[in-house]
């Protein structure tokens, strides 16, 4: 990864006009895209197959004027007046009239009508007027709530002076969730916080430039999305808020390395790829688990939240993409604007200098630290397990729901529309139920319907059943349900339960299979779902934190004390959600309305935080663990690593926090609690967990928090997030020299129990022929394989073609051909095949083992011509051949114009002129070479 990414760097800095113009170029073409398919989000939450939204799909055929959005006029009367009054009577009957006449809207009931119960309080001091209308909530036009809005001042007009009117009710429950101005201060703040790591004001504005960017274009390709399904009002906002943080940081860890590769000595333009190659491979796994972590949240099966977490991980991926091409474009055009000036360098110089300061002063505050919580680090770990369990407790009372109009803040319109209907007719009146069934069969539906109404009404917690009636063509019974409670209260979810409990009762007595649905309904619906789904995401989750962390750190106690450090994280950050949006602590701060948490934050929040945890774990341990490998020495290098780290993760955890904290301020529902619970969960995890308790833990394991089994190893891939790889490549630039085809020093293969080979040093020039040759075949074949780039060396250095493996093993293969000859069907067609036009290295193992004269004369012609070619052309063409007899295969070379090179591979070393090599004995089938398969199947993959 290491390789790709410096060339990517390199690329994009020497080319920085190019790649700043097709950046621009793409903001064009998604302005542009979503000028021409935009069609709005929408805030309607549901639930497919679930049996409150399959209900409803149901009356939206055979019951539509009641599957429609709704919306509420409350009339409260004057003192010492009723509504039930003249004046009232006829005011209101004037003024539905021109309800009706508005577009969109379908019918008014007139609460005064003998059809509708329960439209006048039981002490006719208020009434509520319904309003259907033609389209669902997510589909009703601003225009039309405007003019609803606006028939309150009308209705005041028709009525006695003192009357109180509120317009509300579900169609302006499910609002878009707009931005407000203090996002915009996130930002501000990050700009600082960058200015101070920098101290430069370009350096500042590189990764907000590189941030805005991204979740600009996130944000136009998602409004674009929506002419091709529903895309939740949550969803831009979700992604405007994550794009922000991680584009910040993740151009942050790029331009900090920039910077420390310029102070070490190193020119611009190496640089900004070698930043690109180290903090770019981090910045790669960071941002692919928070990618993962956001798309898993699909395996949840809610479309809703599918399209909110692909939306969220899109923004990711594109910041990820921005701050590996642009961002090293950035550079291109600051230059050695970005390096420490002259000023700087004294002043560092003189600081170090004053060495009469007391040590307590010469000490950094990180070192400090790091110390101090090390020191008796079993006491820092409790510490930190009491306070995170005493903020997570709240937690334990967390009760989720789907905002309603009662979520609102308390003086908006619909919020007033909600609180008087609670006050005047009881908190049920705001979400009703429907229960609803197939009665086509019945002889006499009206009696029917009534008859199940009655049993309904005598439950336990019902109010009224204002409604009981089939549709216009008898085949679909509805009745509504009014509970004594409101739709996020829990005694409405048992409720619910108990009514679906008589299910088989009814079935059994009328022959109608009942089902319960409703916005109560619905949203009860949707929070058991996510409650199910929340342990096999979880468990997903944690899983892929362990295997991710231990392909990166090559430990098991890391990744375990990672995926504990995630967890306490998670819990702690509910316990905060929980205590001010339930409790209500510290809600008036914020401006939020206590009551409940939404129904999926708490998955929302695991999928995100999951991410971030990551992000600091890699960037802190990642670097504690170069220290180890470089010193063996467990504490010193916690103490160098977190030193050297712990400025960066502190910037990029108070960006995150800025950012995320700027959408709590006059946030709307959702998006203001996933605000809170981010930046509490990103304080907690970064300072708390990874730069308190992650020294701490590492401290008590000692050296054995850096062990794994050495099988396991083998079988973990390599990702090189530290960027190992390129700088051992950079440390071979100067290796061999020139006119050198082949390179190897030390190269060594393990077997099953002795080394396949050990200490080979290989110089072949272009142009050359090399023999492998060992009366072992196998061992003549692996180290031809090892050469070609098929097997991976367990030690040494390897150059093929000018090109270092296995870091570039695919830019080697290119120039390679290669032919297996052992057991082929057409050995001449092999040989034929390995020659193609790009190979400067052909490789051939097993030419000893074609015996037929015809065909060894053919492939003796084919190497011929084929060394005559690259002659003619100037291109020279180097030829490696192992095999268990070499007398047979000089004749089929072209020795006497091409020099040739051998290499004895035997159980006794056996030096080769003019290549020394020191080997060691092998089994004759050493591990992973297994001759039944002739080496094809695993070579040829």
């Amino acid at each position: 990864m290491s390789s790709l990414l410096y060339s990517l760097g390199r690329w994009s800095f020497r080319n920085r006009r190019r790649v700043l113009a097709l950046w621009v170029l793409v903001v064009l073409l998604a302005a542009g895209a979503m000028g021409l398919l935009n069609r709005g989000t929408d805030s309607v939450v549901s639930i497919p197959g679930t049996e409150s939204q399959n209900a409803l799909d149901q009356l939206s055929n055979t019951f539509p004027e009641v599957s429609g959005g709704s919306a509420q006029v409350v009339v409260v009367a004057a003192k010492g007046m009723q509504v039930t009054d003249s004046a009232y009577r006829s005011g209101v009957a004037a003024e539905l009239k021109n309800v009706e006449k508005i577009k969109g809207v379908d019918a008014a009931g007139s609460p005064y009508s003998t059809t509708v119960k329960g439209a006048i309080s039981k002490d006719r001091s208020a009434a509520v007027i319904s309003v259907q209308l033609t389209e669902d909530s997510s589909h009703v036009t601003e225009a039309t709530r405007a003019d609803l809005l606006a028939t309150k001042a009308a209705f005041l007009q028709q009525l006695p002076a003192g009357t109180s009117v509120a317009v509300g009710g579900p169609v302006f429950a499910t609002e878009d969730q707009g931005g407000s101005v203090t996002d915009a201060i996130g930002v501000v703040i990050a700009f600082f916080v960058l200015f101070f790591v920098f101290r430069s004001f370009l350096a500042a504005g590189m990764p907000l430039l590189a941030a805005v960017l991204g979740v600009g274009i996130s944000t136009l390709l998602i409004f674009a999305a929506t002419a091709f399904g529903g895309v939740t009002s949550t969803a831009p906002a979700l992604a405007l808020m994550l794009g922000l943080a991680v584009g910040i940081d993740y151009s942050l860890f790029l331009i900090s390395r920039y910077q420390e590769l310029l102070r070490n000595g190193l020119t611009p333009d190496e640089a900004a790829p070698q930043a690109t190659a180290t903090a770019g491979s981090a910045v790669v796994f960071a941002g692919i688990t928070v990618v993962i972590a956001l798309v898993g949240l699909s395996i949840v099966g809610i479309p809703f939240l599918s399209v909110m977490g692909i939306a969220a991980a899109g923004a990711v991926a594109l910041s990820v993409t921005i701050a590996l091409t642009l961002t090293p474009a950035l550079l291109g055009f600051a230059g050695m604007r970005l390096a420490p000036t002259p000023r700087a360098v004294a002043r560092a110089a003189r600081r170090s200098a004053k060495q009469h300061r007391s040590r307590r002063e010469r000490l950094g505050f990180a070192l400090r630290w790091v110390r101090a919580i090390t020191r008796y680090p079993i006491l820092t770990v409790l510490a930190v397990f009491v306070g995170l369990g005493a903020l997570a407790t709240p937690a334990l009372t967390m009760q989720l729901g789907i905002p309603d109009a009662g979520s609102k803040p308390v003086g908006t319109q619909v919020r007033q529309t909600y609180d008087l209907i609670s006050k005047h007719f009881g908190p049920g009146t705001n979400g009703p139920l429907l229960v609803t069934g197939t009665i086509v069969q019945s002889d006499d539906p009206l009696t029917l319907m009534h008859r199940i109404g009655a049993e309904i009404r005598s439950m336990p917690g019902v109010q009224s059943v204002p409604l009981a009636t089939p549709n216009r063509t008898a085949d679909t019974g509805i009745i509504q349900v009014v509970p004594t409670t409101g739709p996020n209260d829990p005694a409405t979810a048992k409720l619910i339960t108990e009514i679906r409990a008589q299910h088989d009762h009814f079935q059994s007595k009328y022959g109608v299979d009942l089902s319960v649905t409703g916005a109560a309904a619905v949203g009860i619906d949707i929070s058991d779902k996510l409650g199910g789904a929340l342990l096999p995401f979880g468990t997903f989750v944690v899983g892929l934190s362990f295997i991710l962390l231990m392909i990166v750190f090559r430990s098991i106690a890391v990744p375990i004390k990672a995926t504990l450090g995630y967890l306490l994280s998670v819990i702690a950050a509910f316990g905060v959600v929980s205590a001010v949006f339930v409790h209500g602590v510290g809600a008036d701060q914020i401006g939020a309305t206590p009551g409940i948490v939404i129904s999926f934050l708490p998955i929302l929040l695991m999928g995100i935080l999951f991410g971030l945890a990551m992000d600091y774990e890699l960037f802190l341990v990642s670097r504690m663990r170069e220290e180890y490998v470089l010193s063996g020495d467990a504490h010193a290098a916690i103490e160098r690593g977190f030193v050297g780290s712990s400025k960066v993760v502190t910037a990029a955890a108070a960006i995150m926090f800025s950012v995320f904290a700027s959408f709590v301020p006059g946030g709307q529902g959702a998006i203001q609690q996933v605000g809170v619970g981010l930046a509490v969960g990103v304080v907690i995890d970064a300072f708390i967990v990874r730069m308190t308790l992650v020294p701490a833990v590492l401290a008590l394991l000692g050296r054995s928090a850096w062990w794994l089994p050495k099988w396991l190893d083998r079988l973990l891939p390599d990702l090189d997030v530290e960027g190992d790889a390129i700088r051992h490549e950079l440390g071979l630039a100067d290796w061999p020299g020139q006119d050198v085809a082949i390179a190897a020093r030390g190269l060594r293969l393990n077997g099953a129990r002795d080394p396949v080979f050990a200490g080979v040093d290989i110089l072949v020039p272009w142009g050359g022929v090399f023999v492998v040759e060992s009366p072992e075949h196998t061992r003549s074949t692996a180290l031809l394989l090892t050469l070609a780039g098929r097997v991976k060396a367990d030690a040494g250095d390897l150059k093929v073609g000018g090109v270092v493996l296995p870091n570039r093993v695919g830019t080697a293969r290119r120039q390679i051909g290669l032919a297996l000859l052992d057991g082929a069907e057409d050995p001449v067609r092999e040989v034929r095949s390995a020659f193609h036009p790009r190979a400067r290295l052909v490789f051939i193992d097993g030419l000893d083992t074609v015996l037929d004269a015809s065909a060894r004369l053919a492939i003796g012609e084919v190497i011929d011509a084929a060394a005559d070619r690259a002659r003619s052309v100037g291109r020279p063409l180097t030829l490696v051949v192992s095999t268990a007899a070499t007398s047979r295969v000089l004749e089929l070379l072209p020795a006497g114009r091409q020099p040739v090179s051998r290499l004895a591979v035997t159980a006794q070393p056996v030096p080769a002129q003019p290549v020394p090599a020191q080997l060691s004995p092998a089994p004759t089938s050493p591990a992973g070479i297994d001759p039944a398969r002739t080496l094809k199947e695993v070579t040829r993959k």
